[in-house]
């Protein structure tokens, strides 16, 4: 993968630092060593998973307090940027180093802490047909990399020092950009230290005020996404992919809505694909005119976070002349309104556990 996923980066460091106009600010830094093991999702990367990978969180993070209604809605969350360097202990796979914006998040007296990270990892080692051909974990050295902890979580100690615990879930995939693409999953126990870079001062949490109900009527959407992928034959090369996409959605409340829609592939990757299999494989019996077009309906739901907005939907292709890992489809990611109508979206689009591309998109809410 080359410097075309850096708006990824760019587009997830906006989550973090762009919504900080609270008048009230406060930050805390925390470093945290984990170790744990590659999980075996697919059975095509056993031979890489030979030793427990370890490695060292850090993050900073900007507490909220109430200036904007939505940080009450979420009890107060931290929003934060961290570096992660996790050594997979194995001379194939190679060390990762990764760039994320984060969310954490607060329950039971804000004991337990959830945090989610998205952002982009460096490879030191990716595959290479001459050099490094058994790592078919990840086929390019920028990987995009996603990872959840759940802690136990106690702050200001002593004198703004602080404990946590818990466990992690790291990610990296390349998202089928280059083949080969089976990716790691890491779980990990992790423990560190927190500090709260204003000694320990406490800040009390703005008063409870009075929230607008939000009523709206059936909104409709347009969005048009695009990309690069290839499929999982290596070497066979990156081509373009555009989506248009229509879909409704009602708005539940404050928090949330839920979509209903379509979608329309065009995806060169399978074009190519069709082709090289009515060459190379006869007897499956598919011929290099196949339609390479895909037409799917969805359900989704959207989680509103300030500006931000969370997107999962569940898909069922419903003109589908050629099979490619199946009829449903699903896709989660990040949605950044500018205004009241236009947005941008960077999302994963996948078949269950197994991604196809990473989708680039503008669109607008009518």
């Amino acid at each position: 993968m080359n410097l075309r996923l850096l708006p990824v980066l760019l587009f997830v460091c906006t989550i973090g630092f762009s919504q900080n106009n609270g008048k009230t600010k406060k930050y805390t830094i925390g470093l945290d060593q984990f170790y744990g093991s590659v999980l075996l999702h697919n059975t095509d990367i056993s031979h890489l998973i030979s030793n427990h990978p370890a490695g060292l969180i850090f993050s900073y993070n900007r507490k909220t307090y109430g200036d904007e209604a939505w940080q009450e809605d979420f009890n107060y969350p931290d929003i934060g940027g961290s570096f992660i360097y996790q050594n997979m202990n194995n001379s194939t796979l190679g060390e990762n180093y990764g760039l994320y914006a984060h969310y954490n998040f607060y329950f039971f007296k804000r004991l337990m802490q959830f945090r989610i990270g998205q952002g982009i990892a460096y490879n030191t080692n990716p595959y290479d047909k001459y050099d490094n051909f058994r790592n078919n974990a990840y086929g390019s050295r920028l990987l995009s990399s996603t990872y959840l902890m759940l802690n136990y979580h106690k702050e200001n100690i002593f004198k703004g020092l602080g404990f946590k615990a818990g466990i992690t879930l790291i990610h990296y995939s390349n998202a089928n950009f280059r083949a080969p693409n089976t990716s790691t999953n890491t779980f990990a126990l992790n423990a560190g230290l927190t500090y709260d870079l204003d000694g320990g001062e406490e800040i009390a949490f703005l008063p409870t005020r009075e929230k607008e109900k939000i009523t709206e009527p059936i909104k409709y959407n347009l969005v048009f996404r695009a990309g690069l992928n290839e499929s999982d034959v290596i070497d066979m090369g990156q081509y373009p992919f555009y989506i248009v996409s229509a879909y409704a959605d009602k708005r539940l409340g404050r928090k949330s809505a839920i979509q209903l829609g379509g979608d329309i592939y065009f995806s060169r990757f399978l074009k190519e694909l069709i082709r090289f299999q009515s060459i190379a494989f006869p007897e499956n019996g598919v011929s290099a005119d196949d339609d390479y077009k895909r037409v799917g309906v969805f359900l989704g739901h959207e989680l509103f976070i300030n500006r931000m907005s969370v997107i999962t939907q569940l898909g069922y292709y419903v003109y589908y002349p050629f099979d490619f890992e199946g009829r449903m489809y699903n896709r989660v990611g990040l949605k950044r309104y500018f205004g009241n109508k236009v947005f941008g979206a960077v999302t994963l689009k996948s078949h269950g556990a197994k991604a196809e591309a990473v989708e680039f998109g503008i669109g607008v809410r009518l």
